[in-house]
């Protein structure tokens, strides 16, 4: 009997930059391939910056579902988890799915079958993150944060700040959940690792990119390994201080 076909532990990050939202989403077809639900939540956003966020991002995860299952970009139907992250309807071809934007950049992960998050920030943090974030970190956070030279806080800062993000994402809770109730250990260039007494941290994965000056982007994969993050630039990534 030939051997079981090996599962796709492949996970896709896209980036799309913010200033190329517009002909992006002309080359889609705009607002008209988003649900009513979608469009509604679009018009409420007062500022143009959000509003061109949000529909890059509403876009970009259309795109990249369909270019992992090779579906048009209509066939998408989406619903809402418990803690209000998007989420295919269905089996949605067994694909997951997350998104992320800040000022300047849209990230949308996606993997098969498998739990994914992924979060983006400036890099390093804004001044005085560092400080608020550390009051809610766990206490090997805390002191790593401390410990760390004053010229390097607030890019650690960033980086336990996304990585937190991306991980309670991939769970689904969101920020519902304690960012003390797990830690993430010191780097020191080994692989990202998680300590969360809920969860065995050995089925998790985690990428921690620069993909341009200013961004931050971090990416947590289920029973993720080395090597396996394939991404794609949808544009040019410029520096977050010229978008």
């Amino acid at each position: 009997m030939p051997p079981a076909p090996k599962a796709d532990d492949s996970t896709s990050l896209w980036l799309l930059p913010e200033y190329a939202v517009d002909g992006f989403a002309a080359a889609l077809g705009g607002a008209r391939l988003l649900t009513a639900a979608e469009r509604a939540a679009l018009a409420r956003r007062p500022a143009p910056g959000a509003r061109r966020r949000f529909l890059g991002a509403r876009l970009l995860c259309r795109h990249a579902l369909s270019a992992t299952a090779s579906r048009p970009l209509a066939h998408w139907r989406f619903t809402t988890g418990p803690y209000g992250r998007p989420e295919l309807a269905g089996d949605g071809d067994g694909l997951r799915f997350n998104l992320s934007h800040t000022p300047g950049l849209i990230a949308c992960v996606v993997t098969r079958g498998r739990g994914c998050g992924v979060d983006t920030g400036p890099d390093p943090a804004p001044a005085g993150l560092a400080p608020r974030l550390a009051a809610r970190l766990a206490p090997a956070e805390r002191a790593e944060l401390a410990a760390a030279d004053p010229g390097a806080r607030d890019a650690l800062a960033a980086e336990l700040w996304v990585l937190k993000e991306a991980y309670l994402k991939a769970l689904g809770t969101g920020l519902t959940r304690d960012l003390g109730s797990f830690a993430f250990g010191p780097r020191g260039g080994g692989p990202i690792r998680v300590h969360d007494p809920h969860r065995p941290a050995s089925r998790w994965w985690f990428d921690l990119l620069r993909p341009a000056p200013g961004h931050l982007v971090a990416v947590a994969a289920e029973d993720g390994r080395p090597g396996a993050l394939r991404r794609t630039d949808l544009a040019p990534l410029p520096h977050l201080s010229s978008v």
